[in-house]
Formats: structure tokens, sequence, C-alpha cells
């Protein structure tokens, strides 16, 4: 560490494959030590890692803003470094222009909303523990696919090409940057798949049904039709959201839960007791472990001088385990409550699919409880995400199982590959 006047100059790199070795451990040091601080890396950006800092932050969109801009570079202006991704509607946005836009996501992601999806979300992760039930063993971490397939489909999508929409939005955020999966993640399938989105929204305006493109397309802003190149961005949002975080948490609970069994059989003797443990894991396992904003004008926060342009990367992960804001941070409790955690953001820019993921969650945990709740996971074959500076998790979780028996009828199979 070193004065630069700008506050600690720390050697910090959250996309460093030392930070994926230990997130929690790299956040913690840097947190103890100076929860604001700054580093070269990437060009140089601001990193904020306690729960105060990350709060009032989050809540400045005055002096943080999300907007796409050129500083840091091009792309997904949420991410340090930038990612090569569509411009996202409505988290690259700030007020006041945000809440018309808002206003369009929130009808389809409100709790009545997800009620609704519940039948779908249900039958979904019927068929892929149905997938695998009777063998006795699986890779855990195909069955968490379901987050994938159920946002494919609620969208309008083709599900036919679920698969392809998860690996290239997972390899987005949990690949290495610059590795080959990427590199074909952004050259090969984004484009590809873009391509088909543009296609299906180009045919819902004209032929409308009961989907998700079918209502945005349909919407107004300004006293007009939104666009299709508007609807793209908002569904291409919306995908990488419904990809990532809940396949993030629910990896990251199976495994813990193995690792704690008396806890996994509390909650299989008393699933009442899985709405809290939810949000608990959602704290301790934060899924989108932090975002970025850029400083508007020269200010400065908490006594660090920040400058026009500078980035700052406001992670969740670690105000989630600020024992000034938590007692016994980095305990589970899955009867914490109150539990202010910072899991979906803070904020205006709080994710709108927090409704939608959290009941994903807990249809796959109550399912993979009740269904092969004894399951043993092979903790030598784990597989972690290689690249663990947005979402963390296990892309390979081999486990077995006592093996059951299915539960839809052949006719209720979906005519879709796993």
């Amino acid at each position: 560490m070193t004065e630069a006047g700008r506050c600690p100059v720390v050697r910090f790199d959250h996309n460093s494959d030392e930070h994926s070795t230990d997130p929690v451990g790299s956040y913690q040091r840097l947190r103890e030590a100076h929860p604001i601080a700054w580093s070269e890396a990437h060009g140089g950006y601001w990193i904020l890692s306690d729960y105060k800092a990350v709060f009032e932050a989050a809540r400045d969109d005055a002096t943080f803003s999300s907007e796409r801009n050129s500083y840091g570079g091009e792309g997904l202006s949420v991410v340090i470094p930038k990612t090569p991704m569509p411009f996202h509607i409505p988290i690259e946005i700030d007020p006041p222009n945000f809440r018309k836009w808002r206003k369009l996501i929130n009808p389809i992601t409100a709790p009545a909303a997800v009620e609704r999806m519940q039948e779908l979300v249900t039958h979904y992760v019927t068929w892929f523990i149905d997938e695998i039930i009777e063998s006795g063993e699986c890779d855990m971490a195909e069955v968490i696919g379901v987050p994938s397939i159920v946002t494919v489909d609620w969208l309008g999508l083709e599900v036919s090409d679920w698969t392809r929409y998860a690996s290239a939005h997972h390899a987005a955020l949990a690949a290495v940057p610059g590795s080959a999966k990427y590199r074909h993640a952004v050259e090969v399938d984004f484009p590809y798949l873009a391509g088909k989105t543009r296609d299906i929204i180009r045919a819902r305006r004209e032929n409308p049904t009961d989907d998700i493109i079918s209502y945005l397309v349909q919407q107004q802003v300004d006293d007009r039709p939104v666009t299709d190149e508007e609807v793209f961005d908002m569904v291409d949002l919306l995908l990488a959201g419904g990809v990532g975080t809940t396949a993030s948490l629910v990896s990251n609970t199976v495994v813990w839960l193995y690792r704690n069994p008396e806890v996994r059989q509390r909650l299989i003797d008393d699933p009442t007791l899985l709405d809290k443990a939810i949000e608990e894991f959602l704290r301790f396992f934060s899924p989108t472990q932090a975002l970025a904003r850029t400083v508007t004008d020269d200010t400065e926060f908490l006594g660090c001088p920040m400058q026009k342009g500078d980035r700052v990367l406001l992670s969740w992960a670690s105000a989630n385990r600020d024992p000034a804001q938590f007692e016994d941070p980095d305990a589970v409790d899955i009867e914490r409550w109150p539990n202010r955690h910072t899991a979906f953001g803070i904020g205006i820019h709080r994710c709108a699919g927090s409704n939608l993921g959290r009941a994903m969650a807990k249809e796959l945990l109550s399912q993979i409880l009740t269904r092969m709740g004894d399951y043993v996971v092979d903790l030598d074959a784990l597989e972690a995400y290689p690249h663990q500076g947005t979402n963390t998790g296990w892309q390979r979780i081999p486990a077995t199982f006592t093996p059951g028996e299915r539960r839809l009828r052949d006719a209720e199979v979906p005519n879709v590959a796993r």
C-alpha cells in the first residue's frame, strides 16, 4: 500500500486469479485495512468494501453514475473492466430517465407476476430432476440450469437455444477475460443469439403472443412506442440476470449444505425455514459480487478525493460480510432477521428480478432437499468458476444420491435438449 493523494493505493484486482482463489478473504483483508482504496489495475478504480461506503454510494446516483460512458473504455458500464455487451436498459440509465424504463419492467417482475410464473418454474425444476433422479448420480451444476431455461421461455425466446444463451452469458461473467471460452461467447455466440433475438422481437411486433417480448413491444415511453432496439436492450439485460445470479446462489448453497449436514437436515425437517435461509445464503454468498459506477464530478467521498471519470467498484459481497452491520458475519444463521443484505443491490438500481430469483432458488432447493436430500458431493472433483470477480459458484458439482421416481408424465416432458 502507498499514498498517492487519492487515499490508500493498494495492490488489488477482483479479476485476478489470486482474488478468485479466495474472494471472501481478499475482500476481508481490504475491508479491514482500507474500506475505500484505489487500485491501479485496469486503468485505475476505487474499491468500496464496507457497508457504509457501499450503501451511501449506491444511493447517490448524482455522484456515482451507472450511465454508459467512455470512461474506462467502451462497453457495459457496470463492470470493471467493461465487457463488450449491448447497451442494457435500464441498468445503464440514471434518474430521471431511469424511472420511465423501470416502470415498464416492474409489472413483469412484481410478486404477483412471479406468483403467476410458479407453475412454469415448478415444471422445469421437476423436469430437470426427473432427468437424473433414477440414476442416483449427476452433476448438480447441470440441474441448476433451471434459471436459464425458465428465463428464456418466460421472455419468449426459442427454448431450443436455451443452452447457448446460458453458456454465452455465463462465459461473459464467469470465464477468464480473454480466454478461448470468453472470446467464443463474445465473438461467436453473442452475434448469433443477438440476430435470433432481434428476429423474434420483429415477429412479436407483427404477431404478439403471451410472452414478455410481446408485452415489451407494445409499450410506450415519452408518448411513443419503444423501438425494437430498446426492446432488445431490455431483453438482453433480463437474460443476463436470469442466467447468472440464481445459478450462482444455488450452486454455492448446495455445496455448503453438504458440508454442513446439520443445517441441511433442519431445512429438510422444517421447510418453513427456507425463506429466511435463502436471504441468509444471498447475504453469505452474494451471487453478484460487485458492480461499478462512474464519478460524475470532482468530489470528496468519506474523506477520499475522487475525480470526474473515476471508476468505482461497489462490492456487495464485502458489504455483506461487514461486522459493523452483521453480527458474526462469517457464519451462516438461517434464522437471521432482519437481514438487510446488499445481494440485490441498493437504491433505484436494485435488481428488478429479485422476486423471480428467490422463487427459482426456493423451488430448486425445495426439490433437491425433498427428492435427493441425501446427496453426497465429490469434493475432490468440484470445479469453481474460473473467474469470480462478478459471480461466484461451481461449474461442476459431481454428486450421488439415493435414486427416486420421476414425477412428470411423458406428455408433460418438454421437447428440448438438456
